[in-house]
């Protein structure tokens, strides 16, 4: 308000929202593509949810889903302890062991894992009899390669081998990620190598390690519809197959299988989530952090006021003398 005229001050800068009419159009559109998707899918007979509601938990398909979950986790298992292993030999200063996990790394990358599960379910062709002994000498014992190797466990062997050179490499980038520093100050207070890998490095790349093992955990739950390569037929994707065959009805049990391989991914993603809240505490936490208020008085009460801080700066006779 001007005192003098009486009249109020110019507005200098009356700031006006930005409009941005091209998310509106662009939401809309994509709720109308979604809107039509929707009504087709519910709307057209020959997708047969009937069916689908039929056979979502028919009992071969439950099967299939606790086989395929079984899969999963045993060959994820196999991977992340082969993985630790590998990614340790890749930092070692001992160059055969460096090109050892190297060698692994790159065979085992550089083959399709089908073929590699077709390997694995004719290993009992290349070698019929698994046997020990004395090289040139007496054999010990012996026994049949396909009571030792069974589909089953072919087919953990070939996704957990396949899947270990993948994870060696996302281990090596975790382990890589922390500060030389940590190791160092670790090896000064006399740790050991194996206690400073597994409480100092380890807990501080995990951050690093488990986004993408989350991934590639959900990878291998979809790459266990490959297992009939070995062949290992009770998973989720041959059951679905067998029951279309049966019916002669592809479409829906194709739905039945999609529907479960989501919420099982859905519940993989969740618990995802909670893995990494666990690890990057203090780094990815963006909330503030929680104060002690009788600390916080305590501080207060002990930190020079203002009103003190020129008796202070006056403690030096070159400024008493100013």
């Amino acid at each position: 308000m001007d005192h003098h005229g009486g009249n109020k001050a110019p507005v200098l800068n009356d700031s006006v929202p930005v409009r941005h009419p091209g998310r509106w159009i662009s939401a809309l559109v994509i709720l109308g593509l979604l809107a039509l998707m929707i009504q087709s899918v519910v709307t057209n007979t020959n997708f047969r949810w009937d069916v689908v509601g039929t056979y979502i938990l028919d009992t071969k398909v439950v099967q299939g889903v606790g086989w395929t979950l079984l899969l999963t986790v045993a060959s994820m298992v196999i991977a992340i302890v082969l993985a630790i292993l590998l990614a340790v030999m890749r930092q070692s200063d001992n160059p055969v062991l460096r090109y050892t996990a190297w060698l692994w790394v790159w065979f085992f990358r550089g083959t399709p894992v089908y073929t590699q599960l077709v390997f694995w379910g004719l290993v009992a062709v290349l070698y019929p009899k698994i046997s020990a002994g004395v090289p040139f000498g007496p054999e010990l014992f012996s026994v049949d390669t396909n009571t030792v190797i069974t589909a089953l466990v072919a087919a953990i062997l070939g996704l957990g081998l396949n899947e270990s050179a993948y994870l060696a490499e996302i281990f090596r980038a975790g382990l890589k990620s922390v500060d030389k520093g940590q190791t160092e100050a670790a090896e000064a207070l006399g740790m050991s190598n194996a206690k400073i890998m597994w409480r100092i490095i380890l807990p501080q790349a995990m951050r690093i390690i488990v986004p993408p093992t989350g991934n590639e955990t959900i990878g291998m739950l979809k790459t266990t519809s490959l297992v009939l390569a070995v062949p290992f037929t009770l998973d989720l994707t041959f059951a679905t197959n067998a029951l279309a065959n049966r019916i002669y009805l592809p479409v829906p049990l194709l739905i039945v299988a999609a529907i479960w391989y989501l919420v099982i991914t859905s519940l993989l993603m969740v618990g995802q989530h909670y893995i990494e809240a666990y690890y990057g505490k203090g780094v990815d936490n963006l909330a503030p952090a929680v104060i002690n208020p009788a600390a916080a008085k305590a501080s207060a009460a002990m930190a020079p006021s203002a009103a003190a801080e020129p008796s202070l700066m006056m403690d030096d006779p070159e400024d008493e003398a100013e």
